[in-house]
């Protein structure tokens, strides 16, 4: 009964969204539901930040002002602090931080905050989808037990699912609507409603067997960035010292039609998740407290 009736209301695009964090990653999530018929609350604890937004003022270059002004004057979107909006919502998206603490060890308090806010707030039926770049089965074993300890039941009383961000700030080439979406679900009807979700606003949504699979494909994806791009710079030091162009070589090697991703050299990884994420892909924590 709450799959079927979720499920309806997504195809209608009557379910209502709320996305916790309004930053690069959550604002434009939250601007195509909105735009695809959606009634979307983004929910943030920066006061300025929900002020600035609530007045028209975009905080990323991927919108401009009066495109989200417009959403708002529709009644499409609107702003809020207030966590309590979350009881009236059907699916709840999480884009919170990850950071790293000074010890290099992954940053988690953001997601354990917001799923501890989801969960106050639970009511049978409703959609969570994480989306935050984690260590490998933090939705299975931190989110999935805050759940339970309301009584709540996966895959019946609600749906609990991984989708991996992939924004590209300031890309014009490639927007939220432009790129795949990669789903995994805590049960097969987790995976098939964030499925149903996604494919509202993405041309394709790729489902996969759990929410670690998920976990792992966004950690894997950095760290193929991360490790390519400081090959590219290893290999300009040798080209320097040959006295040859190291973009001439890499753009010779491109022309191979398989078996090849031209990478450049430039000043070091960098940006938000680069750095970051292939930390988590080796990090494991110690046993949750409610498992000891």
């Amino acid at each position: 009964m709450n799959y079927s009736s979720l499920a309806d209301r997504i195809a209608d695009r009557s379910a209502r969204v709320a996305i916790i964090g309004q930053g690069y990653v959550g604002l434009p999530l939250a601007v195509e539901f909105a735009r695809a018929g959606f009634a979307v609350t983004g929910v943030d604890n920066d006061l300025d930040r929900v002020g600035a937004l609530q007045a028209g003022q975009s905080c990323t270059p991927d919108l401009e002002n009066e495109d989200l002004r417009a959403l708002i004057r529709a009644g499409r979107y609107e702003a809020t602090t207030d966590f309590a909006v979350l009881e009236r919502t059907d699916v709840v998206i999480i884009c919170v931080p990850t950071p790293l603490r000074k010890s290099k060890d992954p940053d988690i308090s953001y997601i354990v905050a917001a799923g501890s806010e989801v969960a106050a707030r639970y009511h049978p039926g409703q959609l969570v989808v994480l989306e935050s770049t984690t260590y490998p089965e933090t939705t299975e074993e931190l989110l999935l037990p805050i759940f339970r300890q309301r009584g709540a039941t996966v895959g019946e009383d609600f749906f609990l699912a991984f989708s991996p961000e992939r924004i590209d700030p300031a890309n014009p080439s490639f927007k939220v609507s432009d790129i795949p979406k990669v789903v995994g679900g805590v049960t097969p009807a987790c995976t098939r409603l964030a499925a149903a979700l996604y494919g509202q606003i993405v041309p394709r949504v790729y489902q996969v067997s759990s929410p670690k699979v998920a976990e792992l494909a966004k950690l894997y994806e950095n760290v193929f960035r991360n490790v390519n791009i400081a090959l590219a710079n290893e290999f300009a030091l040798m080209c320097r010292r040959l006295g040859v162009s190291t973009k001439e070589v890499i753009d010779a090697a491109a022309t191979k039609p398989f078996g090849f991703m031209p990478f450049y050299p430039g000043p070091g990884i960098g940006g938000h998740c680069i750095p970051v994420d292939p930390l988590y892909l080796s990090w494991r924590p110690c046993p949750p407290m409610w498992s000891r």
